[in-house]
């Protein structure tokens, strides 16, 4: 396709407020391409896609969201504008399991993700061959209760220094602190992991799960926040499980649901499909 801008936006509902905002692109001569609309009625507010070429659009881009502002502010609105060609820089963060590392990778080399993966950051050097494999640069950093502060500046200097826009914790078993989500773009960390919390907290817990004989596992993809594994939501799934399964196929069923899940949400950020207002998430069609 040729290039395309998006608007993200919200603000409190009114009337015309679909087409005020497609009239701006109009006025301007842009070619609508996609459009999708949800109001929260509990919320009381309007939110909206919508995606338009850029070829022929009056306004070069770097004048484009200085003048939507002045549609945006009477109206109390907050919005984003993304070009479909900007290509998005990636940092990986793992720990040990190499399972969502890989499938990222995968996706990212065969094209299904239009972005870059210039950085991968671990608390353990396990995976550093698989790095070296795709070229791509390693840096082990690991965490105790005494350095951790330090490393988390460490950690902040390379995402500048590599210019990264999206950090993805792909297994990555390190808690981030609150200081270091206040310093690093909001709703720009995804996080993955299943989806038996709060039920079976801590290590093993598909062990747990297997013990009290679960029907259902699932996984969640979703923003990291300052509250632990409460961030707006992004994606999730779920697979079922019988009395057949032992411990390493709920094991292996997960694992297939992180992969699965974690590269939806990532796809859906990429692609500028996700519109986030308060502790939740539209994701548009």
């Amino acid at each position: 396709m040729k290039p395309t801008a998006t608007l993200l936006f919200s603000c409190p509902d009114r009337r015309g407020l679909v087409a005020k905002v497609a009239n701006f692109i109009y006025s301007n001569g842009g070619n609508i391409v996609h459009a999708d609309h949800h109001t929260d009625f509990n919320a009381g507010l309007f939110l909206t896609r919508i995606e338009w070429q850029i070829e022929g659009f009056n306004l070069p881009r770097e004048l484009i969201e200085p003048a939507f502002s002045a549609i945006a502010q009477p109206l109390n609105g907050t919005y984003q504008i993304r070009f479909s060609d900007a290509v998005p820089r990636l940092a990986i963060w793992i720990s040990r399991q190499n399972h969502c590392l890989l499938d990222l990778i995968w996706r990212q080399q065969s094209r299904e993700f239009l972005a870059e993966i210039p950085l991968i950051i671990s608390n353990h050097p396990d995976l550093e061959p698989i790095a070296k494999q795709f070229g791509i640069d390693y840096h082990y950093l690991p965490i105790t209760a005494d350095n951790k502060q330090s490393q988390q500046q460490r950690q902040l200097e390379l995402l500048q220094e590599y210019r990264i826009d999206l950090v993805i914790l792909a297994k990555y078993m390190q808690i981030i602190s609150p200081e270091f989500i206040d310093r690093f773009p909001s709703h720009n960390i995804i996080n993955i992991h299943h989806s038996f919390l709060p039920a079976f907290v801590g290590a093993n817990p598909y062990h747990k799960a297997y013990e009290r004989g679960v029907k259902i596992i699932g996984a969640t993809g979703h923003y990291v926040t300052s509250e632990l594994d409460a961030g707006p939501i992004i994606e999730q799934d779920v697979v079922r499980v019988t009395h057949r399964d032992d411990v390493e196929d709920l094991i292996r069923k997960g694992k297939d649901l992180e992969r699965i899940v974690l590269a939806r949400a990532v796809r859906y950020h990429l692609q500028n499909r996700v519109l986030v207002y308060g502790n939740k998430t539209v994701v548009f069609d």
